[in-house]
């Protein structure tokens, strides 16, 4: 699987070249530093094998990611998570705020795959070895619906329709402020953040990200606050968050791109971010899938104090 090549922004500016790579290709530092001395990272066309090396900004950085000796996903029934439905090509998992989707960087294991795999084992072969099954993902706080392959058909079909923007995904979210239109549509291409690799941020330089959004209460207590849903036109990492931020609503408990102390009021520990429907094509038998799901305790909690 490779990389494909990244100009190295000014927040990898300095940083030791396995360092970056880790960032960059989501890998651990220990695959990272593999990936580098075995030849897998290229810096201006050139194969560099020192980990230590510094990259520069203006360089591009390319990975080629070989993980044949990498120890695979494990099964693990003790992760917890709920299912809307399922049968033999997929299942329609209720995701829990907390759960990491896949291992990566800093979560080698318990993750919703290590769970998954417990209970269908048969994913294992299903998509990336790496992270089995998995055609879209929920960030780490969010939580709410998700559709997971269980047959390599299933997987190409639900690919290509997340490639061509069909399926739909419906989002609750909290913000601070009130926008001022009852709904809108928020086009604005999104990219890695130059200040900070491990954010993202809308820049020209990005990819192509939509979310369309409508107003469905205002709040004034215990601050000037609205609910939104959320439509997801595209599927850029972090995407809601990041374009609610960038019209000036950030999403309530959101540590990165939120508002900081100042969410003190709602009590809420996690982004109030709730992928709440998902309507998508079966890819074998052709029939419209719908799940839903009800906000969790947490999130159902803030809203019945605001007013």
């Amino acid at each position: 699987m490779s990389h494909p090549g990244e100009v190295v922004g000014s927040a990898l500016d300095g940083l030791r070249l396995d360092r970056a790579v880790a960032l960059v290709a989501d890998v651990s530092r220990s695959v990272a530093a593999r990936l580098v001395a075995g030849g897998g990272v290229r810096l201006d066309g050139a194969v560099v094998t020192s980990g230590t090396r510094r990259v520069a900004a203006g360089e591009s950085l390319a990975v080629i990611v070989d993980r044949r000796d990498d120890p695979r996903p494990a099964a693990d029934p003790d992760v917890a998570f709920d299912t809307v439905l399922e049968d033999a090509h997929l299942v329609v998992v209720d995701k829990p705020a907390g759960l990491v989707v896949h291992p990566g960087a800093g979560h080698e294991g318990g993750t919703l795959v290590n769970g998954l795999l417990a209970r269908y084992p048969d994913i294992a072969g299903v998509g990336d070895a790496y992270r089995p099954g998995i055609v879209h993902r929920l960030d780490r706080g969010t939580s709410g619906l998700m559709v997971v392959a269980r047959t390599q058909q299933a997987y190409q079909g639900l690919v290509e329709q997340l490639r061509s923007h069909r399926p739909q995904r419906t989002y609750c979210a909290l913000v601070r402020g009130q926008p001022e239109a009852a709904s809108g549509l928020i086009d604005a291409p999104i990219g890695r953040s130059s200040r900070n690799p491990q954010r993202m941020t809308v820049t020209g330089r990005g990819r192509v990200a939509r979310t369309g959004y409508t107003v469905e209460q205002r709040y004034s207590e215990p601050a000037r606050s609205a609910q939104l849903s959320c439509r997801l036109e595209t599927g850029r990492t972090h995407q809601i968050r990041v374009h609610l931020r960038a019209i000036g609503h950030p999403v309530v408990g959101d540590p990165t791109y939120g508002s900081g102390r100042l969410d003190d009021v709602f009590g809420l520990s996690r982004p109030f971010l709730h992928a709440r429907s998902l309507s998508f094509t079966h890819p074998l038998s052709g029939d419209t899938v719908q799940a839903e799901s009800p906000l969790p305790s947490d999130l159902a909690t803030v809203l019945a104090a605001c007013s």
